[in-house]
């Protein structure tokens, strides 16, 4: 079935691992030490000494204010699709990735990766672009446009904004129509991706709005 909805996109590389099949990039930095940690080990929280992450959580997160993140402290992504109406979760926290399905035949997937340093480019813009050319090479700048994405705060209410990339294939005769968002978070090493696959445009673009609404990304937190 995957294969299926993933013929006729015009990215297939890219659309087919990461709108269906829920693949994501992951580039693990060669040069990060391999540290074996003890099973019993509690996780000690990351401090940033200086950075107020509630201050950053509360305002829009354009490209350009990527910087302002705290240094490898990864985003995250909330689950708040599979409480809206018509969606039912049929992967939850699976390496990182949630999918969700709609009663008209919408699929979702949303994935956070860390590690992400070797993406890393000039700027977040620059390095999203990079994450979209890596994956398929025959996907140019001119083909993504600049889309938003919720930047904390609770669902269906009023509060900032991220900035993502996004590429879209209206769907042809027989394919499907679909739309992937992607943001690379240079200097929190981290990454995510939200791809929207479904029967046809007017689905499609219903099938965005909730996922505009509903789900968030999370801000790094100190």
């Amino acid at each position: 079935m995957k294969a299926q909805a993933a013929a006729g996109l015009v990215a297939g590389a890219l659309l087919g691992m990461m709108a269906l099949a829920g693949c994501s990039v992951g580039v693990p930095d060669p040069e990060a030490p391999k540290i074996p940690q003890p099973a019993t080990a509690l996780a000690t929280p990351t401090i940033t000494p200086g950075h107020d992450a509630a201050a950053v959580a509360a305002k829009d997160m354009p490209f350009s204010a990527g910087a302002s993140l705290a240094e490898g402290v990864s985003v995250g992504i909330s689950d708040g699709l599979k409480s809206a109406p018509g969606w039912t979760p049929v992967k939850e926290n699976v390496a990182g990735e949630n999918q969700y399905v709609k009663s008209d035949g919408c699929l979702v997937a949303a994935k956070v990766r860390a590690n992400q340093s070797p993406l890393v480019l000039a700027d977040d813009r620059e390095s999203t672009v990079g994450l979209f050319t890596y994956l398929d090479p025959t996907i140019l700048p001119a083909y993504l446009k600049t889309a938003t994405l919720r930047w904390g705060g609770e669902p269906d209410k009023p509060g900032p904004q991220v900035e993502v990339l996004v590429l879209e294939e209206p769907g042809q005769a027989g394919a499907r129509s679909t739309a992937v968002m992607a943001r690379v978070f240079g200097t929190a090493a981290s990454s995510v991706y939200v791809s929207v696959s479904c029967p046809d445009a007017a689905t499609l673009a219903a099938a965005r709005a909730e996922v505009a609404a509903r789900l968030v990304v999370v801000p790094p937190s100190n």
